[in-house]
Protein backbone atom coordinates (compact mmCIF):
# COMPACT_ATOMS: atom_id res chain seq x y z
CA UNK A 1 0.00 0.00 0.00
CA UNK A 2 2.69 2.36 0.86
CA UNK A 3 4.95 1.44 -2.33
CA UNK A 4 1.75 2.22 -4.24
CA UNK A 5 1.17 5.74 -2.73
CA UNK A 6 4.76 6.47 -3.08
CA UNK A 7 4.69 5.87 -6.58
CA UNK A 8 1.19 7.67 -7.13
CA UNK A 9 3.31 10.65 -5.54
CA UNK A 10 6.42 10.41 -8.04
CA UNK A 11 4.05 9.85 -10.60
CA UNK A 12 5.00 12.86 -13.23
CA UNK A 13 1.57 13.30 -13.71
CA UNK A 14 0.83 14.21 -10.05
CA UNK A 15 3.98 16.12 -10.17
CA UNK A 16 2.67 17.98 -13.13
CA UNK A 17 -0.89 18.52 -11.93
CA UNK A 18 0.38 20.12 -8.64
CA UNK A 19 2.45 22.37 -10.61
CA UNK A 20 -0.15 23.02 -12.43
CA UNK A 21 -2.45 23.61 -9.76
CA UNK A 22 0.38 26.34 -7.65
CA UNK A 23 0.42 28.41 -11.50
CA UNK A 24 -3.61 28.96 -11.32
CA UNK A 25 -3.22 29.17 -7.31
CA UNK A 26 -0.39 32.04 -8.29
CA UNK A 27 -2.57 33.61 -10.31
CA UNK A 28 -5.48 33.85 -8.33
CA UNK A 29 -3.76 35.30 -4.91
CA UNK A 30 -2.33 37.71 -7.65
CA UNK A 31 -5.40 38.59 -8.71
CA UNK A 32 -6.52 39.18 -5.24
CA UNK A 33 -3.68 41.59 -4.79
CA UNK A 34 -4.11 43.74 -7.39
CA UNK A 35 -8.02 44.67 -6.35
CA UNK A 36 -6.11 46.72 -3.55
CA UNK A 37 -6.07 49.20 -6.59
CA UNK A 38 -9.72 48.97 -6.94
CA UNK A 39 -11.51 51.20 -10.20
CA UNK A 40 -7.81 51.29 -11.37
CA UNK A 41 -7.29 47.44 -11.87
CA UNK A 42 -10.88 47.07 -12.99
CA UNK A 43 -10.40 49.56 -15.32
CA UNK A 44 -7.22 48.33 -16.79
CA UNK A 45 -8.88 44.77 -17.10
CA UNK A 46 -12.51 46.25 -18.40
CA UNK A 47 -10.15 47.52 -21.20
CA UNK A 48 -8.11 44.63 -21.91
CA UNK A 49 -11.14 42.53 -22.06
CA UNK A 50 -13.16 44.77 -24.59
CA UNK A 51 -9.66 44.08 -26.76
CA UNK A 52 -10.01 40.47 -25.90
CA UNK A 53 -13.33 40.13 -27.31
CA UNK A 54 -12.91 42.32 -30.49
CA UNK A 55 -10.04 39.55 -31.23
CA UNK A 56 -12.42 36.82 -30.48
CA UNK A 57 -15.11 38.44 -32.85
CA UNK A 58 -12.97 39.60 -35.38
CA UNK A 59 -11.25 36.38 -35.68
CA UNK A 60 -11.55 33.76 -37.94
CA UNK A 61 -12.25 30.87 -35.38
CA UNK A 62 -15.56 28.64 -35.96
CA UNK A 63 -18.61 30.76 -33.95
CA UNK A 64 -19.57 28.29 -31.31
CA UNK A 65 -15.68 28.45 -30.55
CA UNK A 66 -16.07 32.05 -30.38
CA UNK A 67 -19.23 32.14 -28.06
CA UNK A 68 -17.59 30.03 -25.87
CA UNK A 69 -15.49 31.99 -25.12
CA UNK A 70 -16.92 35.23 -25.21
CA UNK A 71 -19.40 33.99 -22.23
CA UNK A 72 -16.99 33.94 -19.37
CA UNK A 73 -14.86 36.79 -20.43
CA UNK A 74 -18.20 38.79 -20.17
CA UNK A 75 -19.33 36.70 -17.09
CA UNK A 76 -15.98 36.80 -15.43
CA UNK A 77 -13.96 39.36 -16.92
CA UNK A 78 -11.05 39.33 -15.36
CA UNK A 79 -10.56 35.63 -15.07
CA UNK A 80 -12.16 34.79 -18.25
CA UNK A 81 -10.13 37.17 -20.06
CA UNK A 82 -6.32 35.82 -18.24
CA UNK A 83 -8.05 32.27 -18.92
CA UNK A 84 -8.54 33.11 -22.68
CA UNK A 85 -4.76 35.18 -23.03
CA UNK A 86 -3.31 31.35 -21.03
CA UNK A 87 -5.40 29.11 -23.05
CA UNK A 88 -7.23 30.60 -25.96
CA UNK A 89 -4.74 31.77 -28.35
CA UNK A 90 -3.81 29.58 -31.13
CA UNK A 91 -0.73 28.89 -31.01
CA UNK A 92 0.87 30.32 -34.53
CA UNK A 93 4.08 27.43 -35.17
CA UNK A 94 3.34 27.70 -38.75
CA UNK A 95 6.33 28.98 -40.03
CA UNK A 96 8.89 26.37 -38.98
CA UNK A 97 6.70 23.39 -39.53
CA UNK A 98 5.75 24.65 -43.03
CA UNK A 99 9.07 25.08 -44.02
CA UNK A 100 9.71 21.77 -43.12
CA UNK A 101 6.32 20.81 -45.46
CA UNK A 102 6.59 22.83 -48.01
CA UNK A 103 10.40 20.94 -48.94
CA UNK A 104 8.99 17.95 -48.24
CA UNK A 105 6.00 18.42 -50.36
CA UNK A 106 7.75 19.31 -53.14
CA UNK A 107 8.07 15.98 -54.12
CA UNK A 108 4.77 15.32 -53.71
CA UNK A 109 3.61 15.76 -57.38
CA UNK A 110 0.31 15.23 -58.71
CA UNK A 111 -0.10 12.86 -62.18
CA UNK A 112 -2.18 15.03 -63.90
CA UNK A 113 -3.19 11.08 -65.72
CA UNK A 114 -4.33 10.14 -62.32
CA UNK A 115 -6.49 13.07 -62.33
CA UNK A 116 -8.06 12.70 -65.22
CA UNK A 117 -8.65 9.25 -65.09
CA UNK A 118 -11.21 10.66 -62.74
CA UNK A 119 -14.44 11.90 -64.52
CA UNK A 120 -16.83 12.01 -61.56
CA UNK A 121 -16.46 16.21 -60.85
CA UNK A 122 -18.08 16.28 -57.64
CA UNK A 123 -14.87 14.01 -56.13
CA UNK A 124 -12.60 15.56 -58.70
CA UNK A 125 -12.85 18.38 -56.46
CA UNK A 126 -12.46 16.62 -53.68
CA UNK A 127 -9.00 15.42 -54.45
CA UNK A 128 -8.11 18.41 -56.08
CA UNK A 129 -8.50 20.32 -52.41
CA UNK A 130 -6.91 17.78 -50.66
CA UNK A 131 -3.94 18.82 -53.16
CA UNK A 132 -4.40 21.90 -52.98
CA UNK A 133 -4.68 22.73 -49.58
CA UNK A 134 -2.61 19.76 -48.17
CA UNK A 135 -0.04 19.13 -50.40
CA UNK A 136 -0.95 15.40 -50.72
CA UNK A 137 -1.76 14.01 -54.13
CA UNK A 138 -3.51 11.27 -55.26
CA UNK A 139 -2.83 7.83 -56.73
CA UNK A 140 -3.28 5.03 -58.63
CA UNK A 141 -1.69 1.55 -57.79
CA UNK A 142 -2.40 0.65 -54.63
CA UNK A 143 -3.21 -1.84 -53.02
CA UNK A 144 -5.76 -1.19 -50.23
CA UNK A 145 -6.81 -3.84 -47.15
CA UNK A 146 -9.52 -3.06 -44.67
CA UNK A 147 -9.14 -3.94 -41.05
CA UNK A 148 -12.16 -4.15 -39.47
CA UNK A 149 -11.14 -4.58 -36.24
CA UNK A 150 -8.22 -4.05 -33.71
CA UNK A 151 -7.19 -8.22 -33.56
CA UNK A 152 -7.06 -7.92 -37.07
CA UNK A 153 -5.11 -4.64 -36.98
CA UNK A 154 -2.52 -6.65 -34.33
CA UNK A 155 -2.22 -9.53 -36.68
CA UNK A 156 -1.73 -7.65 -39.69
CA UNK A 157 0.67 -5.19 -38.20
CA UNK A 158 2.90 -7.84 -37.33
CA UNK A 159 3.25 -9.73 -39.79
CA UNK A 160 3.97 -6.33 -42.37
CA UNK A 161 6.67 -5.54 -39.54
CA UNK A 162 8.56 -9.10 -39.68
CA UNK A 163 9.05 -8.39 -42.94
CA UNK A 164 10.55 -4.94 -43.37
CA UNK A 165 14.25 -5.01 -45.05
CA UNK A 166 14.60 -1.57 -45.07
CA UNK A 167 12.69 0.94 -42.36
CA UNK A 168 10.16 1.02 -40.38
CA UNK A 169 8.66 4.49 -39.04
CA UNK A 170 6.03 4.00 -36.25
CA UNK A 171 4.28 7.31 -35.17
CA UNK A 172 1.29 7.04 -32.47
CA UNK A 173 -0.69 9.09 -29.89
CA UNK A 174 -0.58 6.54 -27.03
CA UNK A 175 1.72 3.69 -26.53
CA UNK A 176 1.22 1.29 -23.30
CA UNK A 177 3.32 -1.52 -22.34
CA UNK A 178 1.01 -4.59 -22.55
CA UNK A 179 0.38 -7.43 -25.08
CA UNK A 180 0.36 -5.46 -27.90
CA UNK A 181 3.33 -3.39 -27.90
CA UNK A 182 5.67 -5.72 -26.40
CA UNK A 183 4.93 -7.67 -29.39
CA UNK A 184 5.70 -4.80 -31.64
CA UNK A 185 9.06 -3.83 -29.80
CA UNK A 186 10.07 -7.21 -29.77
CA UNK A 187 10.40 -7.45 -33.97
CA UNK A 188 11.40 -3.75 -33.72
CA UNK A 189 14.51 -4.57 -31.38
CA UNK A 190 15.22 -7.18 -33.77
CA UNK A 191 15.08 -5.00 -36.87
CA UNK A 192 17.04 -2.79 -35.25
CA UNK A 193 19.25 -5.10 -34.23
CA UNK A 194 19.78 -6.05 -37.90
CA UNK A 195 20.66 -2.25 -39.33
CA UNK A 196 17.17 -1.19 -40.16
CA UNK A 197 16.72 2.28 -39.52
CA UNK A 198 13.53 2.01 -36.68
CA UNK A 199 12.10 5.35 -35.41
CA UNK A 200 9.17 6.26 -33.21
CA UNK A 201 7.25 9.21 -32.27
CA UNK A 202 4.67 9.23 -29.47
CA UNK A 203 2.87 12.21 -28.33
CA UNK A 204 3.95 12.86 -24.78
CA UNK A 205 0.70 14.06 -23.48
CA UNK A 206 -0.84 10.96 -24.56
CA UNK A 207 1.42 8.70 -23.02
CA UNK A 208 1.73 10.26 -19.86
CA UNK A 209 0.09 7.79 -17.81
CA UNK A 210 1.11 4.51 -20.11
CA UNK A 211 4.66 5.44 -20.60
CA UNK A 212 7.66 6.05 -17.95
CA UNK A 213 9.07 9.52 -18.53
CA UNK A 214 11.65 9.65 -21.13
CA UNK A 215 10.59 6.37 -22.60
CA UNK A 216 12.59 7.61 -25.78
CA UNK A 217 16.06 7.48 -24.10
CA UNK A 218 15.17 3.69 -22.95
CA UNK A 219 14.28 2.74 -26.99
CA UNK A 220 17.48 4.17 -27.91
CA UNK A 221 19.51 1.65 -25.89
CA UNK A 222 17.76 -0.76 -28.61
CA UNK A 223 19.07 1.46 -31.82
CA UNK A 224 15.21 2.35 -31.96
CA UNK A 225 15.74 6.37 -32.70
CA UNK A 226 12.44 7.95 -30.72
CA UNK A 227 11.01 11.38 -30.04
CA UNK A 228 8.04 12.30 -28.18
CA UNK A 229 5.90 14.89 -29.44
CA UNK A 230 5.11 18.64 -27.65
CA UNK A 231 6.69 17.64 -24.55
CA UNK A 232 4.41 17.55 -21.65
CA UNK A 233 5.77 20.97 -18.87
CA UNK A 234 3.69 22.46 -16.14
CA UNK A 235 3.58 25.91 -17.79
CA UNK A 236 -0.31 26.70 -17.97
CA UNK A 237 -0.48 27.31 -22.27
CA UNK A 238 -2.48 26.64 -25.03
CA UNK A 239 0.49 24.59 -26.93
CA UNK A 240 -1.25 21.99 -24.20
CA UNK A 241 -4.11 21.83 -26.65
CA UNK A 242 -2.07 20.68 -29.86
CA UNK A 243 -1.56 17.16 -29.33
CA UNK A 244 0.00 14.10 -31.86
CA UNK A 245 -3.38 11.97 -32.75
CA UNK A 246 -2.32 10.31 -35.78
CA UNK A 247 -1.60 6.61 -36.03
CA UNK A 248 0.98 5.80 -38.75
CA UNK A 249 3.32 2.54 -39.51
CA UNK A 250 5.71 2.79 -43.10
CA UNK A 251 7.56 0.12 -43.51
CA UNK A 252 10.61 0.11 -46.24
CA UNK A 253 7.83 2.80 -47.97
CA UNK A 254 5.68 0.16 -49.42
CA UNK A 255 3.83 -0.34 -46.98
CA UNK A 256 1.78 1.82 -45.30
CA UNK A 257 -0.81 1.02 -41.78
CA UNK A 258 -3.13 4.18 -40.66
CA UNK A 259 -7.02 4.27 -38.78
CA UNK A 260 -8.20 5.10 -35.06
CA UNK A 261 -5.85 2.55 -33.55
CA UNK A 262 -3.46 3.21 -30.77
CA UNK A 263 -0.45 0.68 -29.73
CA UNK A 264 -2.32 -0.52 -26.06
CA UNK A 265 -4.35 -3.34 -25.08
CA UNK A 266 -8.00 -2.47 -25.03
CA UNK A 267 -7.58 -1.58 -29.09
CA UNK A 268 -7.33 -5.42 -29.48
CA UNK A 269 -9.79 -6.47 -26.64
CA UNK A 270 -6.86 -7.86 -25.07
CA UNK A 271 -7.96 -5.54 -22.13
CA UNK A 272 -11.80 -4.60 -21.35
CA UNK A 273 -12.35 -1.40 -20.07
CA UNK A 274 -15.70 -0.53 -21.79
CA UNK A 275 -17.23 -3.66 -23.24
CA UNK A 276 -16.33 -4.75 -26.61
CA UNK A 277 -14.01 -2.05 -28.19
CA UNK A 278 -15.15 -1.44 -31.93
CA UNK A 279 -11.98 0.24 -34.31
CA UNK A 280 -10.22 -0.04 -37.49
CA UNK A 281 -7.65 0.70 -40.04
CA UNK A 282 -6.67 0.55 -43.39
CA UNK A 283 -3.46 -1.28 -44.83
CA UNK A 284 -1.92 0.49 -48.41
CA UNK A 285 0.68 -1.22 -50.14
CA UNK A 286 2.13 1.02 -53.41
CA UNK A 287 2.28 4.19 -54.36
CA UNK A 288 -0.22 5.81 -51.93
CA UNK A 289 2.01 4.90 -49.34
CA UNK A 290 4.42 7.94 -49.98
CA UNK A 291 2.21 10.22 -48.77
CA UNK A 292 2.25 8.20 -45.28
CA UNK A 293 5.95 8.48 -45.45
CA UNK A 294 6.30 12.17 -45.87
CA UNK A 295 3.53 12.61 -43.08
CA UNK A 296 5.72 11.08 -41.00
CA UNK A 297 9.06 12.88 -42.20
CA UNK A 298 7.57 16.09 -41.78
CA UNK A 299 6.78 15.75 -38.00
CA UNK A 300 10.46 13.57 -37.32
CA UNK A 301 12.05 16.82 -38.56
CA UNK A 302 10.29 19.33 -36.87
CA UNK A 303 10.85 18.12 -33.57
CA UNK A 304 14.57 16.87 -34.39
CA UNK A 305 15.19 19.77 -35.90
CA UNK A 306 16.70 17.65 -39.40
CA UNK A 307 16.15 17.79 -43.05
CA UNK A 308 15.39 14.07 -44.49
CA UNK A 309 16.39 13.80 -48.61
CA UNK A 310 12.73 12.08 -48.64
CA UNK A 311 13.61 10.68 -52.30
CA UNK A 312 15.44 7.97 -50.14
CA UNK A 313 11.97 6.36 -49.43
CA UNK A 314 10.14 6.20 -52.25
CA UNK A 315 8.54 2.87 -52.54
CA UNK A 316 9.64 0.56 -54.93
CA UNK A 317 7.13 -1.93 -55.64
CA UNK A 318 5.29 -1.78 -58.24
CA UNK A 319 1.58 -2.47 -57.93
CA UNK A 320 -1.71 -2.62 -59.37
CA UNK A 321 -4.55 -1.61 -57.05
CA UNK A 322 -8.15 -0.61 -57.63
CA UNK A 323 -9.53 2.52 -57.57
CA UNK A 324 -7.84 5.70 -56.02
CA UNK A 325 -6.24 6.44 -52.93
CA UNK A 326 -5.10 9.92 -50.99
CA UNK A 327 -3.58 9.63 -47.68
CA UNK A 328 -3.58 13.15 -45.92
CA UNK A 329 -3.13 15.20 -42.71
CA UNK A 330 -4.37 18.36 -40.60
CA UNK A 331 -2.68 20.38 -38.76
CA UNK A 332 -3.66 22.73 -36.13
CA UNK A 333 -0.78 25.06 -37.04
CA UNK A 334 -2.16 26.57 -40.41
CA UNK A 335 -5.31 28.19 -40.98
CA UNK A 336 -7.08 25.17 -42.95
CA UNK A 337 -9.72 22.51 -41.30
CA UNK A 338 -9.11 20.10 -44.12
CA UNK A 339 -10.68 16.79 -41.98
CA UNK A 340 -13.60 19.15 -41.79
CA UNK A 341 -13.91 20.17 -45.41
CA UNK A 342 -13.24 16.94 -46.40
CA UNK A 343 -16.29 15.58 -44.11
CA UNK A 344 -18.46 18.47 -45.49
CA UNK A 345 -17.49 17.73 -49.31
CA UNK A 346 -18.66 14.25 -48.72
CA UNK A 347 -21.83 14.66 -46.85
CA UNK A 348 -22.81 17.83 -49.59
CA UNK A 349 -21.99 15.50 -52.51
CA UNK A 350 -23.80 12.76 -51.18
CA UNK A 351 -26.61 11.37 -53.23
CA UNK A 352 -27.91 7.93 -51.78
CA UNK A 353 -26.10 7.73 -47.86
CA UNK A 354 -23.69 8.63 -45.57
CA UNK A 355 -22.40 6.38 -43.02
CA UNK A 356 -20.66 7.58 -40.36
CA UNK A 357 -18.84 6.03 -37.37
CA UNK A 358 -17.33 8.16 -34.21
CA UNK A 359 -15.91 7.94 -30.57
CA UNK A 360 -17.66 11.32 -30.09
CA UNK A 361 -20.40 14.06 -31.94
CA UNK A 362 -19.67 17.35 -30.86
CA UNK A 363 -19.78 18.78 -33.90
CA UNK A 364 -20.10 22.65 -34.96
CA UNK A 365 -22.90 24.36 -36.83
CA UNK A 366 -21.31 23.69 -40.12
CA UNK A 367 -21.41 20.18 -39.78
CA UNK A 368 -24.51 20.00 -38.60
CA UNK A 369 -26.35 21.93 -40.82
CA UNK A 370 -24.88 19.78 -43.80
CA UNK A 371 -26.10 16.37 -41.74
CA UNK A 372 -29.48 17.72 -41.22
CA UNK A 373 -29.53 18.87 -44.86
CA UNK A 374 -28.58 15.82 -46.69
CA UNK A 375 -31.22 13.76 -44.31
CA UNK A 376 -34.03 16.66 -45.44
CA UNK A 377 -32.89 15.97 -48.79
CA UNK A 378 -33.34 12.14 -48.75
CA UNK A 379 -30.08 10.92 -48.19
CA UNK A 380 -29.98 8.33 -45.83
CA UNK A 381 -28.17 9.40 -43.07
CA UNK A 382 -26.63 7.17 -40.17
CA UNK A 383 -24.04 7.80 -37.51
CA UNK A 384 -23.33 5.24 -34.59
CA UNK A 385 -21.99 6.27 -31.65
CA UNK A 386 -20.89 4.26 -28.37
CA UNK A 387 -22.95 2.28 -26.40
CA UNK A 388 -20.82 2.21 -23.81
CA UNK A 389 -18.95 5.54 -23.32
CA UNK A 390 -14.78 6.10 -22.30
CA UNK A 391 -15.75 9.40 -21.38
CA UNK A 392 -19.16 10.02 -19.17
CA UNK A 393 -19.44 13.79 -19.76
CA UNK A 394 -17.95 13.53 -23.57
CA UNK A 395 -20.73 11.13 -24.09
CA UNK A 396 -23.71 13.39 -22.04
CA UNK A 397 -22.43 16.22 -25.30
CA UNK A 398 -22.24 13.39 -28.01
CA UNK A 399 -25.97 12.88 -26.65
CA UNK A 400 -26.59 16.80 -26.63
CA UNK A 401 -26.88 16.52 -30.30
CA UNK A 402 -29.19 14.03 -30.61
CA UNK A 403 -32.57 16.11 -30.31
CA UNK A 404 -31.69 18.17 -33.50
CA UNK A 405 -30.25 15.74 -35.81
CA UNK A 406 -33.29 13.27 -35.41
CA UNK A 407 -35.86 16.17 -35.71
CA UNK A 408 -33.77 16.51 -38.77
CA UNK A 409 -34.37 12.75 -40.10
CA UNK A 410 -30.78 11.77 -38.96
CA UNK A 411 -30.49 8.43 -37.90
CA UNK A 412 -28.37 7.46 -34.59
CA UNK A 413 -27.09 4.30 -33.68
CA UNK A 414 -25.38 3.34 -30.31
CA UNK A 415 -22.63 0.54 -30.21
CA UNK A 416 -24.84 -1.61 -28.15
CA UNK A 417 -21.67 -4.38 -27.60
CA UNK A 418 -19.56 -1.14 -26.20
CA UNK A 419 -17.27 1.62 -27.36
CA UNK A 420 -16.93 1.93 -30.87
CA UNK A 421 -13.70 4.53 -31.07
CA UNK A 422 -13.48 3.43 -35.35
CA UNK A 423 -13.52 7.17 -37.35
CA UNK A 424 -15.11 6.12 -40.61
CA UNK A 425 -17.10 7.96 -43.62
CA UNK A 426 -18.64 6.19 -46.68
CA UNK A 427 -20.60 7.41 -48.90
CA UNK A 428 -22.70 5.82 -51.70
CA UNK A 429 -20.55 2.80 -52.47
CA UNK A 430 -17.52 4.55 -53.88
CA UNK A 431 -15.90 7.02 -51.73
CA UNK A 432 -15.20 6.37 -47.89
CA UNK A 433 -12.51 7.79 -45.47
CA UNK A 434 -10.79 5.56 -42.67
CA UNK A 435 -8.14 7.74 -40.38
CA UNK A 436 -7.64 9.35 -36.74
CA UNK A 437 -10.52 12.20 -37.03
CA UNK A 438 -12.68 11.98 -33.98
CA UNK A 439 -16.30 14.32 -35.11
CA UNK A 440 -15.06 16.89 -31.89
CA UNK A 441 -13.45 20.45 -31.62
CA UNK A 442 -10.14 19.06 -30.71
CA UNK A 443 -9.38 16.89 -33.60
CA UNK A 444 -10.87 19.11 -35.55
CA UNK A 445 -9.89 21.94 -34.49
CA UNK A 446 -6.97 21.59 -32.47
CA UNK A 447 -4.81 18.04 -33.12
CA UNK A 448 -2.36 16.95 -35.71
CA UNK A 449 -4.34 14.07 -37.78
CA UNK A 450 -4.62 12.28 -40.72
CA UNK A 451 -6.72 9.67 -42.46
CA UNK A 452 -7.14 8.11 -46.07
CA UNK A 453 -9.43 9.23 -49.16
CA UNK A 454 -11.07 6.39 -50.73
CA UNK A 455 -12.31 6.23 -54.42
CA UNK A 456 -13.80 2.72 -55.92
CA UNK A 457 -11.35 0.59 -54.13
CA UNK A 458 -12.18 -3.17 -53.57
CA UNK A 459 -11.49 -2.57 -49.40
CA UNK A 460 -15.19 -0.27 -49.88
CA UNK A 461 -16.97 -2.97 -50.29
CA UNK A 462 -15.61 -4.21 -46.87
CA UNK A 463 -16.20 -1.04 -45.12
CA UNK A 464 -19.77 -1.43 -46.34
CA UNK A 465 -20.42 -4.87 -45.02
CA UNK A 466 -18.63 -3.66 -41.50
CA UNK A 467 -20.60 -1.10 -40.95
CA UNK A 468 -24.04 -2.46 -42.11
CA UNK A 469 -23.10 -5.26 -39.68
CA UNK A 470 -22.36 -3.19 -36.75
CA UNK A 471 -25.55 -1.39 -37.27
CA UNK A 472 -27.56 -4.79 -36.98
CA UNK A 473 -25.94 -4.95 -33.30
CA UNK A 474 -26.75 -1.39 -32.22
CA UNK A 475 -29.52 0.13 -30.86
CA UNK A 476 -30.78 2.71 -32.88
CA UNK A 477 -31.94 6.37 -31.22
CA UNK A 478 -35.79 7.65 -30.99
CA UNK A 479 -36.87 10.99 -30.03
CA UNK A 480 -38.12 9.30 -27.05
CA UNK A 481 -34.71 8.17 -26.22
CA UNK A 482 -34.09 11.45 -25.32
CA UNK A 483 -36.26 12.12 -22.94
CA UNK A 484 -34.56 13.29 -19.96
CA UNK A 485 -35.29 14.92 -16.73
CA UNK A 486 -34.91 18.81 -16.60
CA UNK A 487 -31.97 19.07 -14.42
CA UNK A 488 -30.04 16.55 -16.70
CA UNK A 489 -31.44 18.76 -20.28
CA UNK A 490 -29.79 21.99 -18.32
CA UNK A 491 -26.62 19.67 -17.83
CA UNK A 492 -26.61 18.97 -21.43
CA UNK A 493 -27.38 22.18 -22.81
CA UNK A 494 -24.56 23.64 -20.77
CA UNK A 495 -22.04 21.11 -21.87
CA UNK A 496 -22.30 21.68 -25.46
CA UNK A 497 -22.23 25.73 -24.60
CA UNK A 498 -18.80 25.26 -23.85
CA UNK A 499 -18.35 21.84 -26.03
CA UNK A 500 -15.24 24.36 -28.13
CA UNK A 501 -13.14 24.19 -24.93
CA UNK A 502 -13.57 20.87 -23.94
Amino acid sequence: MIKKILNFLTHRIFIVGVLLLIQLLVLILILNKFEEYGWYFYIFFYVIGILVLLKIINGNANPSYKIAWIIPVLTIPIFGTLIYIIFGNKINKKGKLLEHKNKLNQILIQDEKVLKEIKDINFYNQTSYIYNNAGYPIYKNTYTEYLEVGEVYYKRLIEELKQAKKFIFMQYFIIEKGIFWNDILDVLKQKASEGLDVRVIYDDMGCIVTLPNKYYDELKKYGIKACSFNKFVPILTAKLNNRDHRKITVIDGNVGITGGINLADEYINKKVRFGHWKDNGILLKGDAVFNLTNIFLNLWDYINNTKEDLNKFKPDIKIKGSGYVQPYDDSPFDDELVSENICLNMINKAKKYVYITTPYLIIDNELETALCLAAKSGVDVKIITPGIPDKKIVNEVTKAYYNNLLDNDVKIYEYTKGFIHAKTFLVDDEIATVGTVNLDYRSLHLHFECGTLLYKTDSIKDIKKDISETLEISKQITLEDTKIGLFRSLKRAVLRLFAPLM
